[in-house]
């Protein structure tokens, strides 16, 4: 019971703090008068969609000229992506569900393949120093490099947005983890290591049964800040080379001057990777003992 009221106390503040920016975005805002509802509340359903059909959609009209956008508007946008988010209109009009499924399939395949690169290779860093001493410099020129600097690169060799896009996922997501990896590798306990020695366990059980479960939370740690840096560049990447996804969508709706549109693209932004953060501080939780 102790535990419980200090974690509904912080939620208490949390919404609290929320309640206070909703009501001051709602005051700066002005009461949102030229709200997408305002604009269609005295035309039919016909009327409407004569309009739309003529390029003078009344919504988008009302979100140019009404300012920025008050949290009326972002609701109704809201509701309108959420009420129907897998729906395919053709090239420039798809739902938020499929754009998050596009965007996801791309960090999932680079931060795959980081994966499968950071983790062995990580291993042979850590428990070799004349590999760590040999790879050292390669790692520090290129670990700074931003992902999106490989972009011109990628296209230009790749000949493909998607695989450019999945690539620069990989760039960004293989260093976090390959130098977690190797760090955790080097500082497992020298007495676990002879003990193994001692009882003639051969290498690659030394690796899965002794190095690995000891070096999973800074494994772990790695991969953890890797998905967020993924998830972060994944947004920018597709804003470049465009075609689908949430980075897109974003980019779509800015050069259509529809706001409301564009911070509920930010807001899902930031929940799916708050969801992504919290699925790998579960695994982290999950594999750290205490001694």
């Amino acid at each position: 019971m102790r535990s419980t009221y200090p974690n509904l106390r912080a939620a208490l503040v949390s919404l609290l703090l929320l309640v206070a920016v909703l009501g001051m975005w709602q005051l700066a805002t002005g009461g949102g008068a030229g709200t997408p509802a305002a604009a269609t509340a005295n035309l039919s359903a016909e009327e409407l969609e004569y309009l739309r059909m003529m390029g003078k959609d009344p919504e988008t009209q009302a979100q140019k000229s009404g300012g920025f956008p008050s949290p009326m508007a972002v609701a109704e946008a809201s509701w309108r992506h959420l009420s129907d988010p897998f729906f395919d209109r053709g090239p420039n009009n798809k739902g938020i569900g499929l754009q998050l499924l596009h965007s996801l399939g791309r960090v999932a395949m680079g931060f795959g393949l980081a994966v499968l690169v950071a983790l062995p290779l990580g291993f042979v860093i850590g428990m070799s120093p004349l590999m760590r001493k040999a790879l050292d410099p390669f790692i520090q020129v290129l670990k700074p490099i931003s992902p999106l600097a490989w972009m011109p690169l990628a296209l230009y060799t790749l000949k493909d947005s998607n695989v450019s896009g999945v690539f620069v996922i990989f760039i960004c997501s293989v260093w976090p983890m390959l130098i977690n990896t190797a760090f955790g590798v080097a500082s497992v306990k020298r007495d676990w290591l002879n003990v193994a020695a001692t009882l003639e366990v051969s290498p690659l059980r030394k690796a899965f049964r002794v190095i690995l479960p000891a070096a999973a939370p800074t494994i772990l740690t790695g991969m953890r800040i890797s998905m967020g840096i993924a998830w972060l560049v994944i947004v920018a990447a597709e804003m470049l080379v465009g075609g689908t996804g949430i980075g897109y969508f974003v980019w779509n709706e800015w050069n259509n001057l529809s706001l409301p549109n564009v911070i509920f693209a930010i807001l899902t932004i930031g929940v799916v990777g708050m969801l992504l953060d919290q699925m790998f501080g579960l695994l982290q939780k999950a594999v750290t003992y205490v001694e």
